[in-house]
């Protein structure tokens, strides 16, 4: 039996993601910033584009849940998806027809037949797939032969370094002819009772062996026994984007991939290794970012179409003109009507808002903004504002320095502005278009 066909029936035995058919991802606000499509086309234009009308392939759509969170964050977008088990996408249309979302088609075909659904498509979803295919180039080549030259591609790869262990499991259970077919109740039986009895301390049994997960199935088949499971490096992942012609717009989640944040002091660095690292290609900062700490098991990542080579000039750098051309948008995810009652709570008490209690970024910061900030960036939930608009409504709030009780000049209140919007927009909730 090929990989193909293994792969195929563990998920028809098991489909993945294992949740509840009446499980929401209205509340997990990490998930849908990541598959907001704002999200990721504003990170390679700067623009913030509107997801009515767009239509998304969710390529190895499983049960379903993904392509649910998919129609959550991007409202009036056409969901589009495929699966190999027929088992999975049964569960993917009754979930999406459960919770409302009627505008969406599932089919049981592979990734190689895509061309046949006649869709040119403007987000391509490849969640935890690419790393099981045969070709990942020839894979990568297809998704970018139905793409719309300006459509963007998000998918992922294990990492070779972080799982390991897991694929050295996997060696055992291969050698012992317990992955010669989909895993059933006797696998999974012979994989628990083996790690069980291994004496603590055994180095792979510290790794790889999650003792709080032991009688989850799921963790043993998308683990222990995962039929196909590879895994790669940052070098062999920028590889296939040029092999298959396209273009790196970014990691997923950016800030984890943050080089300099490594480290305690980065002005105490030697100032050769400074230089040197000043002097990284994008691919090298990444790489030495996995080697030094590679936690993340999945390379996650952003692709499309090259879009030329234009600079843009970093918002730090504009000039006034560009400034008082802007529009200032809240992220879409935060114009909820929940976060517009919280904050006007907050204007009215005079509290801090937290952000991330409504649009979770960067698990390592957690902002607030005071009712001050807040009651100049309120109109932002309803629509985006023009800076200069901003500027004025924060005049007539603050006319006058809190400090000195002198007058406040408009030149004043637009660096107010500025300073409140810089890095609000730096954490990803103000979306600054120019």
């Amino acid at each position: 039996m090929e990989d193909i066909d293994k792969i195929r029936d563990q998920f028809n035995a098991l489909p993945y993601y294992n949740a509840p058919l009446a499980a929401t991802p209205k509340v997990d606000y990490s998930s849908l910033y990541i598959h907001n499509m704002v999200t990721a086309f504003y990170r390679r234009d700067q623009k913030v584009i509107e997801p009515a009308g767009k239509v998304i392939l969710d390529a190895g759509c499983g049960s379903g849940y993904k392509s649910l969170t998919l129609a959550e964050a991007n409202p009036g977008a056409k969901i589009i998806g495929i699966d190999l088990s027929e088992k999975s996408v049964e569960i993917a249309r009754e979930r999406l027809k459960l919770h409302g979302f009627k505008d969406a088609e599932f089919y049981v075909i592979p990734i190689e037949g895509i061309g046949t659904l006649g869709y040119e498509f403007d987000y391509i979803n490849c969640d935890e797939v690419l790393y099981l295919v045969s070709d990942i180039v020839e894979t990568l080549t297809l998704f970018k032969s139905v793409l719309k030259h300006d459509g963007i591609i998000r998918s992922n790869l294990h990492s070779k370094i972080q799982r390991s262990h897991y694929f050295r499991a996997q060696r055992i259970w291969k050698k012992l002819g317990l992955m010669d077919s989909a895993p059933q109740d006797t696998e999974y039986n012979l994989v628990r009772e083996t790690m069980q009895n291994i004496k603590s301390g055994v180095f792979l049994k510290e790794l790889a062996w999650k003792t709080n997960q032991v009688n989850s199935n799921e963790y043993l088949a998308m683990n222990h026994l995962f039929v196909g499971d590879k895994g790669f490096e940052i070098p062999e992942m920028f590889d296939f984007f040029r092999q298959s012609g396209l273009e790196f717009v970014g990691m997923v989640h950016g800030s984890q991939w943050d080089l300099l944040g490594l480290f305690e002091n980065w002005d105490e660095l030697p100032i050769e290794l400074m230089i040197k690292f000043s002097e990284l290609s994008m691919e090298e900062q990444l790489h030495i970012h996995e080697l030094f700490h590679s936690q993340e098991r999945l390379l996650d990542f952003w692709c499309g179409h090259p879009q030329g080579n234009s600079q843009r000039v970093r918002v730090e750098d504009w000039t006034e003109e560009q400034w008082y051309q802007a529009r200032v948008h809240f992220h879409p995810q935060l114009r909820t009507e929940q976060f517009k009652q919280e904050a006007i709570a907050s204007i009215t008490q005079m509290s801090a808002l937290p952000l991330h209690h409504y649009l979770s970024i960067d698990p390592k910061t957690t902002p607030a903004i005071d009712s001050g900030v807040i009651s100049i960036l309120l109109p932002l939930i309803e629509a985006p504002c023009a800076f200069r608009d901003l500027v004025e409504r924060s005049h007539r709030l603050c006319p006058v320095d809190p400090v000195t009780g002198e007058a406040i000049g408009p030149s004043q209140a637009a660096e107010k502005v500025k300073d409140l919007l810089i890095p609000l927009y730096e954490m990803g909730y103000i979306l600054l278009e120019s």
